[in-house]
C-alpha cells in the first residue's frame, strides 16, 4: 500500500455537518435571492444533486448538474453558473464557522506525506474546484499536498457509486490494493472496501444512514488514525 485517499468534510476537516449545511443553503438563499425564492432555490439544489448522484453516464458531474438544474428554473444555464461561481468566492466562506481544529489529523498528513505515500482528496465531487479548495485550507492543508483532488468540474461520478472510485484509480494509476480509503461516512467512503482497497473508518463525525452492519478494516478516532499512520513503513513510489 502507497496511497491514502481521503474524504474532507467530516474527514480531513472536522466539521458540524449540521451547522455547515444549515449555513449553505442560508447564504446560498441570500446570493440567489434577487432571481429565485428560497423554496424554489432548495428544490431545484437538492433534486439536481440527486441526479448527480445517481448518475452513471459518462458526463462531468458540473454538466449533470448545471443542465438538469436550469431545466428545472427559467433562466439561461450560464446566469445560474455564473452566480454559483461567483457565490463560492462570497457567501460560501462564512461556512468556515462550521469547521473545528483537530490536531491530530494535520498530524496524520504530515507523517504520512514524511514516509512517502501519494495523498488523494477524495471528497464527493459535489462542489466546484474554488470551493474544495477554500475547504482544504481550512483544514490546514496546501492542495499541492495531495497528487490529485476529485473536483465537480473533473469527476465524472459521485459517492457512493462504485465508478467513483473506479475513475480515481484509473487517473492515479493504481490498484485498490494499493490504496486505503479514509473516511467518516459508512455509506459513501466505506463502499471503497468492495473493489479492493483497505479502509479506515474515522469516528468522531460519523455518518451512518441505515442499520447496516459497519464492514470496515479500521475504525477509531482521529487519534487512533494518527497511530495507524505512524506504524505504517515508509514507502517507495
Amino acid at each position: 500500500m502507497n496511497t491514502i485517499l481521503f474524504d474532507l468534510d467530516g474527514t480531513l476537516l472536522p466539521m458540524d455537518m449540521k451547522k455547515f449545511e444549515e449555513i449553505y443553503i442560508n447564504e446560498l438563499c441570500v446570493h440567489f435571492s434577487n432571481l429565485l425564492q428560497p423554496k424554489v432555490l432548495v428544490n431545484a439544489l437538492w433534486a439536481s444533486t440527486e441526479v448527480m448522484v445517481k448518475n452513471l453516464d459518462y458526463r462531468l458531474n458540473k454538466e449533470v448538474f448545471m443542465e438538469d438544474f436550469a431545466k428545472r428554473l427559467d433562466g439561461k444555464i450560464e446566469d445560474y453558473e455564473n452566480l454559483f461561481y461567483d457565490f463560492y468566492d462570497k457567501g460560501f466562506l462564512k461556512l468556515q464557522h462550521a469547521v473545528e481544529d483537530i490536531e491530530a489529523i494535520r498530524e496524520a498528513v504530515k507523517v504520512l506525506k514524511e514516509k512517502g505515500y501519494n495523498l488523494v482528496v477524495a471528497t464527493n465531487p459535489l462542489f466546484p474546484r474554488k470551493a474544495i479548495l477554500h475547504r482544504i485550507k481550512w483544514a490546514g492543508f496546501q492542495p499541492e499536498d495531495f497528487t490529485y483532488i476529485t473536483t465537480f468540474e473533473n469527476s465524472h461520478y459521485c459517492k457512493p457509486q462504485i465508478k467513483y472510485y473506479e475513475e480515481i484509480l484509473d487517473i492515479i494509476k493504481k490498484t485498490p490494493s494499493q490504496c486505503m480509503m479514509v473516511g467518516n461516512d459508512v455509506q459513501e467512503d466505506m463502499v471503497a472496501g468492495k473493489i479492493g482497497m483497505k479502509t479506515f473508518l474515522i469516528t468522531n463525525y460519523i455518518l451512518h444512514r441505515t442499520g447496516e452492519e459497519i464492514s470496515s478494516d479500521h475504525i477509531g478516532s482521529y487519534e487512533d488514525f494518527l497511530n495507524l499512520a505512524k506504524q505504517l513503513p515508509n514507502v517507495c513510489n
